[in-house]
């Protein structure tokens, strides 16, 4: 009986079973210090159970429970918009930086952008005003704070509740700072271009952080994506390899293999007149409110972006034609995270739920997972796309992500350099089992990189 009331979800970890990261821990009170595997480190962040509401009994219902209306996560923003650095993807983009409680200075036509420059016609979301000039420059500091960077998810912004779950246990105490990279017209940002993001635009978040180092040069800076944000954030890690000023990521939903998960999307009704309906739609009302400056872009066939009914056809129209994509297939091979995790250098954490209807457990990097020693991946059997609603309304979710985040922010000395216990078995290098019965390995060695695209772009200034 007791569990029906409590239902508990399966919970299952996926990493290199025989290649550890190893990491080293600040010293106690003896001084000394002692390394721990980055899979122990995920393991004892996460809670022994997975107790979810079991009203919400499965992956739909848990879903389609994120839809719901409530607000009681209150998370305050103060906006920058950027000019984009990117001589491939000019434009602007708004990083709001969180900031303690205010009171929202209507009168301030500053604050408020009441001229509309930056903000669509209906005005800033909840909780949101822009810095004026003299808080901007203020902004820089030598303090030691961890710092978050957060990507959203399909045409969400710094407004979601998700991600506002998450941010509030960092932010209650005030040892945490973070911000939030909103993609190019979302969270009601005007664009300055005809180009809006697709799933690998990852020019706004390497900007921001170069600019985060900049500006906080001894902040630890950590990073976590939702959803396609999570598929962003996944190829940027791999894009900077070694070169990554990030200390650890956090991923949470992320779709993987972008082409599985739509083919899944389409071969049910479910999944395709809801899901894939109702985030074309979601796209579709993103593209009408700058339909102005998109209708620009000489690539564009406005009127076959408004025929569009689902995802894959809204990809299809605007995403293929913006950047020479032949179908949305080949758009979704290219900027699938799946094979640019093999090529992360950093520790990440990566969240998924085995019943979302989303991020199908079909594109989940089980086998990729164990040729990593950087990633760890927790999967439950219930929880939906974003969900892991525990009674009275939590997201279960939050507490082995904020725990992951905190023991990598406060336990673990991030100066000391993560020591791969076989960097031979990374992956991109070929195992020789030689024996004397064995020829010489005289075969051509090929080279595997994860991060050779179809798309030739300028990825890194």
């Amino acid at each position: 009986m007791l569990s029906w009331i409590r239902p508990s979800a399966r919970l299952s970890f996926f990493h290199s079973k025989d290649n550890k990261l190893l990491l080293t821990k600040k010293s106690g009170e003896s001084g000394v210090k002692q390394q721990v595997a980055l899979a122990d480190v995920c393991r004892a962040a996460t809670p022994a159970k997975c107790h979810l509401n079991p009203l919400l009994f499965n992956g739909h219902l848990q879903t389609a429970w994120t839809t719901v209306k409530f607000d009681d996560v209150p998370v305050y923003y103060k906006r920058r918009m950027f000019e984009a650095d990117s001589s491939m993807y000019k434009g602007q983009f708004a990083v709001d930086f969180v900031v303690e409680p205010y009171e929202t200075p209507k009168d301030n036509a500053e604050a408020t952008d009441k001229a509309r420059r930056y903000t669509l016609p209906s005005g800033l979301p909840e909780r949101t005003s822009f810095l004026s000039e003299e808080e901007f420059q203020a902004l820089p500091s030598d303090d030691t704070k961890p710092m978050l960077v957060l990507l959203h998810g399909l045409s969400g912004g710094s407004h979601e509740i998700y991600l506002r779950h998450v941010l509030a246990p960092l932010i209650a105490d005030g040892n945490w700072e973070a911000c939030v990279v909103n993609s190019r017209g979302c969270s009601q940002t005007k664009i300055s271009t005809g180009v809006l993001y697709n799933a690998r635009a990852t020019w706004d978040v390497r900007q921001t952080v170069k600019w985060l180092r900049k500006a906080f040069p001894n902040r630890p800076l950590f990073g976590i994506g939702f959803s396609l944000g999570a598929n962003i954030l996944a190829n940027y890690l791999g894009e900077e390899g070694d070169a990554c000023q990030l200390k650890a990521a956090v991923l949470c939903a992320s779709p993987w293999n972008l082409e599985v998960s739509s083919t899944n999307l389409q071969k049910t009704w479910l999944g395709l007149e809801v899901y894939s309906k109702t985030m074309g739609s979601s796209m579709k009302r993103l593209f009408e409110q700058h339909v102005e400056e998109v209708s620009k872009n000489p690539r564009i066939d406005v009127e076959a972006v408004r025929n569009t009914k689902y995802l894959h056809e809204f990809d299809r129209a605007l995403q293929c034609a913006t950047w020479g994509y032949p179908t949305e297939g080949a758009y979704y091979r290219d900027a699938a995270s799946i094979d640019s995790m093999l090529a992360i250098r950093i520790p990440f954490f990566t969240v998924q739920a085995e019943d979302d209807p989303i991020a199908s457990v079909d594109a989940l990097p089980f086998q990729e997972m164990t040729q990593t020693p950087y990633g760890v991946m927790l999967t439950t059997s219930w929880g939906g796309h974003l969900g892991w609603f525990e009674i009275g309304g939590d997201r279960w979710f939050v507490k082995p992500v904020t725990n992951f985040l905190n023991t990598m922010a406060k336990e673990i000395d991030l100066g000391t350099p993560f020591i791969v216990e076989h960097p031979e078995k990374l992956p991109g290098h070929i195992a020789n089992h030689f024996d004397l019965s064995k020829d010489p390995d005289t075969a051509p060695k090929p080279d595997f990189d994860p991060m050779r695209r179809k798309l030739a772009m300028k990825m890194v200034q």
